[in-house]
């Protein structure tokens, strides 16, 4: 048999080692294809697995606690400005209850919320 042959030893060995290596590349692509979290028929998206991520919150309304509080909650309660920064909060992981304005995630969502719409004539 020649060397140049396909069919020679060493072509064949050299050609199962590059369909091996072949194997695992596309092996490996296709695991971290399907790992991927892309909307769609195949794995839509869930909301409610994103809201059990959310911290809850407990604020002193009227001298007594209220929670716990997700943080559309809270939002609407910075919105109907039943809570200011002079309001009370906390949330687990706080050794005490501190003022809205000295925490950071109530900070965020009060730069979130829009001011109030205004009426005709204010411009």
């Amino acid at each position: 048999m020649d060397e140049s042959s396909f069919y020679s030893i060493d072509r064949l060995v050299e050609f199962g080692l590059t369909l091996g290596v072949a194997t695992q590349m596309a092996n490996s692509m296709n695991a971290g294809l399907q790992a991927m979290r892309m909307p769609g028929a195949r794995n839509p998206m869930q909301p409610n697995a994103l809201a059990e991520d959310q911290p809850l919150f407990y604020v002193v309304l009227d001298g007594k606690s209220v929670g716990p509080l997700a943080t559309s909650e809270l939002s609407r309660f910075i919105a109907e400005k039943r809570v200011t920064k002079e309001t009370y909060v906390w949330k687990p992981g706080m050794q005490n209850w501190q003022l809205a304005e000295n925490v950071p995630e109530v900070l965020r969502l009060v730069a979130m919320t829009p001011p109030p719409v205004p009426t005709m004539g204010d411009e």
